[in-house]
């Protein structure tokens, strides 16, 4: 059989055009193609799984994601490991500050700025995975955990108290319980030292040092720890020694909570992320309160960054990976993530109905104080010796009465002077 010309051609361009189809098909579908999330959570691998994919899916049906984690202790090393052989994930969980600017500067995160839905986070929200002059962005924020106090509803009926609203009315509450029960009036240890610190300094401190005012003026050296402020702190923390338990010193942190969740203690000097623990072991409705300011003063928290991700500048589905990122900027993201993990909340600013009473307590601090950061955690703990960690022994001292709030604050300024220089 002969063929004509036309027919040829004809056949031809089917041809191309039954190829171009494939073509484009596969494309597509290499567009879309498969994320992999590696992350140092390996506690919420079914909230993940059952719960925040599949409302991406509904979305996004076209590209599969598959949720991978590491233990905590294990996953800096494990995630260098596989960066280096060129198989980490394409998109990467980011710790805050350092650890993740360390990756960027390497290459191994990529710059955000412009991606859509970035916009609906605060400047405090993205500082923990900026570069220091604030010009990248090189990881979506997830969520952060507030400080406060949570406190036994049951012991605070049984005493007639109600909840203070003012420093005054925070220490009044505490000699009240000291005096007329047998309660441990606050709860806290002081052999872990990180304790003492985190929910001790850097709670209650905002409100002396103007949350981020102070802290910047910090990193700009404008303001120095032997300022007043955190003299005034470091002063307030030193007269809990009277209302923590008895053998504090020697009280660690699972100490603490035991201690709290057995009814023995009113006050429990806390981070939200203790909101689940409390709620699985204890058998007494609590509540929740923040530092508290001076009578007549504004008020601050401390609403820390905790956890943001990251796309892989070697990923193959870069544009469905920024797909993800995008949807993750969303109210609804927002609303599953903070209601599924009680205790950390979205960083973004949507105003999210927490279904978990305590943690809705929690944030709604945001509508009442300003947010701030842990002071020591950007750039000021670089150096030897580290801020984070002298303020462990310092918060510990100072408690301990083996210190006076003044000549603490003078051995963390002048341990910042001995390496940093503002600018550096």
């Amino acid at each position: 059989m002969t063929l004509s010309k036309s027919s040829l051609l004809n056949g031809t361009c089917a041809f191309a055009i039954a190829v171009g189809t494939l073509l484009g098909a596969a494309a597509s579908a290499d567009a879309a193609g498969k994320l992999t999330i590696d992350s140092w959570r390996n506690d919420d691998i079914d909230i993940w799984r059952n719960k925040i994919i599949p409302a991406f899916n509904a979305k996004h049906p076209d590209i599969e994601v598959v949720f991978e984690a590491s233990p905590p202790a294990e996953y800096n090393a494990s995630l260098n490991a596989k960066l280096a052989g060129g198989t980490a994930a394409d998109l990467i969980t980011c710790r805050p500050f350092d650890t993740s600017l360390d990756l960027y500067k390497k290459g191994n995160l990529t710059d955000l700025t412009g991606l859509s839905g970035l916009e609906n986070f605060s400047d405090v929200a993205k500082s923990a995975w900026q570069t220091d002059d604030g010009k990248a962005t090189f990881c979506l924020p997830m969520a952060s955990v507030i400080h406060g106090f949570m406190y036994n509803k049951e012991i605070f009926e049984e005493l007639g108290l109600s909840v203070p609203t003012t420093r005054e009315e925070f220490y009044t509450t505490l000699k009240t319980i000291k005096e007329k029960s047998r309660y441990t009036p606050l709860v806290m240890g002081t052999a872990d030292q990180w304790e003492a610190a985190t929910m001790g300094f850097q709670n209650i401190g905002p409100n002396y040092w103007k949350g981020e005012e102070g802290r910047k003026a910090l990193i700009a050296g404008k303001g120095k720890l032997t300022d007043k402020p955190y003299v005034d702190t470091l002063t307030e923390l030193a007269s809990w020694g009277e209302y923590l338990g008895k053998g504090f010193k020697a009280q660690k942190y699972p100490d603490s909570q035991n201690l709290f969740t057995l009814g023995r203690g009113a006050i429990y000097a806390a981070g939200s992320w203790d909101i689940a623990t409390f709620n699985s072991q204890a058998d007494f409705k609590f509540g929740a309160f923040g530092p508290l300011p001076a009578k007549g003063e504004e008020c601050y928290i401390s609403d820390h960054t905790d956890i943001a991700l990251g796309i892989n500048p070697k990923s193959k589905n870069m544009e469905a990976a920024k797909t993800f990122l995008s949807w993750m900027a969303t109210a609804e993201f927002a609303e599953i993530y903070s209601n599924s993990l009680p205790g950390f909340f979205s960083l973004s600013n949507h105003d999210v109905k927490l279904s978990d009473p305590v943690a809705q307590e929690f944030v709604s601090l945001r509508g009442k104080c300003k947010s701030t950061i842990r002071n020591s955690y950007q750039i000021l703990s670089r150096g030897k010796p580290n801020l984070e960690n002298e303020l462990w022994n310092a918060s510990v001292q100072v408690i301990n009465g083996t210190m006076s709030p003044q000549d603490a604050a003078k051995k963390l300024q002048d341990g910042l002077d001995s390496w940093y220089k503002p600018g550096m």
